[in-house]
């Protein structure tokens, strides 16, 4: 039986140069209307048992060509397990290697996290007594929806994907809203008396439609458009809005990192800028989310030089700029952490779950 591999779906990603026999040479598609790529989600239809060699081809040409050292892509057999396999880079080639035990084989950059679980988690939260509503709309008309939970005089803001190839940020929302959920928890009924909390699930709504790695459907970079939102950045101009209304104290912004393999934080405490009141704020969040994580660490991570010229307009520097807010980039590795490693899944969805809780129970600590 000949191989069949697809990605026309939700989310999907790759382009199909040759197929012989049990070997596919294949290539990542560029996000809409931009140059970056790095995201891949495919399926591959074969027979049991038959060993595949799937070749992506040039991806030392992709955004991130530090990203593939020491890098395993995440296959599936169920499209619900995401473990590693057999993947080497050699000669700006990633080569995967696996045998499948069904018919049909998922392949992916990062264990996907689907529109249709991006609904079920928001009507899971406001089904539990979250309140939801549309902020506004993506560039291709799709909701922008956010989340709130408690009544506290803090203003919380928590973003998720605006990167949509960062799919680790969506299982994070996931571990946040379910540990928000826990309202008979006494530590959660403490936060939520001491904050209002507002979750954007996933800004980058078209982007992960698409299957792009950064940018939305006008080709833009969604984070680095928060000093003044062009049009074709509906998304952030509608976040600000909504930021406008509510006021922010304490804002975090989740992300995937392609190259360290570490949890790390890039925080508004090392803005030129910041004041003194941020910088401690930062620094107090910090030492809270290495007790109540062991995936956190401040060892590695960004130099303070960070974005460069562009940096005003990241998200973390930008919001904290307007509101004089505590505020900050949380990062994910697509590689495993070398910090709490897992030989079989990688870091994984349930990494970032646990992490998205152990989050919110150090900002309870901080507040």
């Amino acid at each position: 039986m000949a191989l069949a591999v697809s990605s026309d779906f939700d989310g999907g990603n790759i382009e199909v140069v040759a197929i012989d026999g049990v070997r596919a040479d294949l290539r990542i598609r560029k996000d809409t209307q931009a140059g970056w790529s790095q995201w891949f989600y495919f399926r591959v239809d074969g027979e049991i048992g038959q060993p595949l060699t799937l070749t992506l081809k040039d991806v030392n040409q992709c955004s991130y060509p530090d990203g593939w050292d020491n890098y395993r892509a995440r296959v599936s057999e169920d499209g619900e397990v995401w473990r590693q396999c057999d993947t080497r880079y050699e000669n700006g080639d990633l080569i995967i290697s696996y045998t499948p035990q069904t018919p049909v084989v998922w392949f992916a950059y990062f264990a996907p996290y689907g529109l249709k679980r991006h609904e079920e988690l928001l009507h899971r939260a406001a089904g539990a007594g979250g309140k939801l509503d549309i902020i506004g709309h993506s560039t291709e008309g799709r909701p922008i929806s956010r989340l709130r939970l408690g009544s506290g005089p803090k203003k919380v803001w928590f973003l998720g994907r605006q990167h949509a190839g960062e799919t680790m940020a969506s299982w994070w929302m996931d571990g946040a809203v379910a540990h928000l959920m826990k309202t008979g928890d006494p530590a959660v009924a403490e936060l939520l008396s001491k904050a209002t909390v507002y979750l954007v699930p996933l800004v980058n709504i078209d982007g992960a439609f698409h299957g792009n790695l950064r940018a939305n459907a006008a080709g833009l970079d969604l984070n680095r458009q928060w000093h003044i939102p062009p049009e074709n950045a509906p998304e952030v101009a509608a976040i600000l809005k909504a930021m406008d209304d509510t006021g922010v104290d304490f804002m975090m912004d989740v992300h995937g990192d392609e190259a360290i393999p570490h949890v790390f934080i890039d925080g508004c405490d090392i803005d030129v800028k910041s004041t003194p009141v941020q910088k401690t704020g930062c620094q107090d969040y910090y030492a809270a989310l290495l007790n109540a994580s062991p995936a956190f660490q401040t060892t590695y991570g960004y130099p303070p030089n960070f974005g460069g010229d562009d940096a005003p307009t990241i998200c973390a520097r930008a919001v904290p700029r307007r509101y004089g807010c505590v505020g900050m980039t949380l990062e994910m590795p697509f590689k495993d952490s070398l910090d709490v490693p897992d030989a079989e899944q990688g870091w994984s969805p349930q990494a970032s779950a646990d992490l998205g809780a152990a989050c919110l129970k150090a900002l309870n600590e901080i507040l």
